[in-house]
């Protein structure tokens, strides 16, 4: 899978940031079964671009940490027809996603880990509208995320 990373911020990224990025994106392809050849694009923005979008596409205007623009409408259930496929795009503020990192006390990179698995989930067709939906995503979520070796600060201990 092929994941264009842009940074529109001015907070320089770790530079094993993008090789990050694409075995998380990987990673959930693989778990979901998805072996094909496709494009994803991550894109770092501040906290009023993320807003200005979330107002525009979500009617919610606040800041949040991911938004998700799949492609298609649910891959998970319809499967892949194609050679190629372009799975969507990804919008991850950096901003909160650095507080986010602080608040829970975990780096920067897992965070952007965590939001990378979380939105090419959408991208798949998961959501978290209620319960059973969260829990089935959080599931995964997790899987993923110990796939990776990558852990919450709290249960690295038991999984190291």
């Amino acid at each position: 899978m092929l994941v264009e990373i842009l940074n529109e911020t001015t907070i320089k990224l770790a530079d094993e940031m993008e090789s990050l990025i694409v075995k998380a994106t990987d990673k959930v392809l693989e778990y979901e079964g998805f072996d094909v050849d496709g494009e994803v694009s991550v894109l770092f923005v501040d906290d009023l671009k993320i807003k200005n979008l979330n107002a525009t596409y979500r009617n919610k205007d606040e800041v949040t940490d991911v938004l998700s623009f799949p492609q298609y409408t649910s891959l998970k259930d319809d499967g892949i027809n194609e050679p190629f496929i372009y799975l969507g795009d990804v919008v991850i503020s950096l901003e909160q996603a650095l507080r986010q990192a602080e608040e829970f006390g975990h780096t920067i990179e897992r965070e952007i880990v965590y939001l990378t698995v979380h939105s090419v989930l959408h991208l798949m067709g998961y959501d978290h509208l209620d319960d059973a939906q969260k829990k089935e995503m959080r599931s995964k979520e997790k899987t993923v995320l110990h796939a990776l070796k990558i852990y919450k600060s709290d249960d690295k201990a038991e999984h190291a």
